[in-house]
């Protein structure tokens, strides 16, 4: 990959498609780009039936309102509960140490989600 950002990027979405996988749901990775109806950098995140758009980004600048809006974005383009953006933290390589970012209405979402009964696990 020519772009030193684009191979970052690359590399973050990796190590948090890993972690999730490991931690969470062993169907979890890397989403194949689609272009301009993109939805999201990692595959097969549900919350029982409902699918969750899940946005890398390892950026030097921290732009959490144009980072939500392309989450928001991603998850109306796949149909999703909500979309969340996984964000690098400065100076620390540990996946798990790293910011998860979205809207308060989205984190009621999930957690009703969650409690409900139709909802029978998180996988």
């Amino acid at each position: 990959m020519a772009n030193p950002n684009g191979k970052k990027g690359a590399s973050f979405e990796r190590l948090t498609a890993d972690y999730w996988r490991d931690n969470y749901d062993d169907r979890i990775d890397r989403r194949v780009k689609t272009g301009a109806k993109d939805k999201g950098d990692l595959a097969n995140v549900r919350l029982g039936s409902h699918r969750i758009v899940v946005e890398c980004k390892n950026e030097r600048a921290i732009s959490l309102a144009a980072w939500v809006k392309e989450a928001q974005e991603e998850a109306v383009n796949d149909g999703a509960l909500c979309g969340v953006v996984v964000a690098k933290r400065k100076g620390n390589a540990r996946p798990e140490d790293q910011y998860v970012i979205l809207r308060q209405e989205d984190l009621l979402k999930l957690l009703k989600a969650a409690a409900s009964k139709n909802t029978s696990s998180f996988t």
